[in-house]
């Protein structure tokens, strides 16, 4: 276990001070996301220490201490380092977070929740009314996650491919990994109204030394369904670990998106068509029965 220098009463408003500068970097000032942000214990989810914390030029280094305080810094964590999986940036979850437009009573699906830290904070934001699916395919992870959300009664972890996720009508779904093409279900089963982030990423070519492949280029997304449609909106740039399993993206859509993102011109995108015929030059990118449209839903 962690090794504490600071009073349980000291740690409270460490993470009240954390979650502030999260919220603030972040540049979305919603208090209830920065409140459950103040009230999960992040080092609960990072597992034991020695931690590692990644570098900026890449690879991770060992922290010295094991004291709970150094969890809550705006940095990434790593959760499996030889495959490049990390506990993420705490202010660009908050962003996606922002971009989810959680309310109280929600069901979600977190599809790829690795130990559980996010799915925590959603359970907060969903509150006793609501419900988050934590689906997350590696059982190592999952299992880290079930032992550590297990006192929370609106949490179901779930081990299994994110492409199979989920098996019910959500209001909103927060995808945690880079995929070349949303899984049929993050659309099929949004409800009306209901709102997916996703980060959109090509791999980088060859596996590194240090971890596992992350995305070359990459983009956080916000779909809505709409009455006729699914409006579609670039959030920002996102460079997440590329999908393992059925989502993992082919070669063919490796090259398309490639030149896509070297085109430009994915913040200008409005709607995702999902299963219609794309109208001739006015997709940002065209993939197997979907669309990433210039025009609106």
């Amino acid at each position: 276990m962690p090794t504490a220098m600071f009073t349980a009463e000291e740690l409270v408003l460490i993470r009240r001070a954390y979650a502030h500068q999260v919220v603030a970097t972040a540049a979305k000032a919603s208090p209830r996301i920065e409140e459950a942000f103040a009230v999960v214990p992040r080092e609960k989810f990072l597992g034991a220490p020695p931690w590692q914390i990644a570098n900026l030029g890449g690879g991770y280094r060992p922290l010295l201490s094991s004291d709970p305080v150094l969890a809550y810094q705006d940095a990434l964590f790593a959760l499996q380092a030889d495959k490049g999986v990390n506990n993420g940036s705490p202010s660009l979850h908050a962003r996606l977070l922002a971009e989810l437009d959680v309310q109280i009573g929600d069901r979600i699906a977190h599809i790829g929740a690795g130990t559980g830290y996010y799915s925590a904070i959603l359970a907060e934001l969903v509150g006793a009314a609501g419900h988050v699916y934590a689906v997350e395919m590696d059982p190592d992870l999952a299992g880290h996650a079930q032992a550590a959300l297990a006192d929370r009664a609106n949490v179901s972890v779930v081990t299994a491919d994110g492409n199979q996720w989920p098996q019910q009508e959500v209001d909103a779904i927060c995808v945690n990994f880079a995929v070349g093409r949303p899984a049929a279900p993050w659309i099929d089963r949004l409800r009306p109204g209901g709102r997916l982030v996703l980060p959109l990423g090509v791999p980088r070519q060859g596996r590194p030394s240090n971890g596992g492949r992350h995305a070359a280029h990459g983009a956080a997304l916000r779909i809505e369904r709409g009455a006729t449609g699914f409006a579609a909106r670039w959030i920002g740039n996102a460079y997440f670990v590329c999908a393992n399993g059925a989502l993992a993206t082919d070669e063919n859509e490796v090259e398309k998106l490639t030149a896509a993102f070297k085109r430009g011109g994915i913040e200008f995108i409005k709607s995702l068509l999902w299963k219609a015929e794309p109208p001739i030059g006015r997709c940002w990118y065209v993939g197997d029965q979907w669309a990433l449209s210039y025009d609106d839903a």
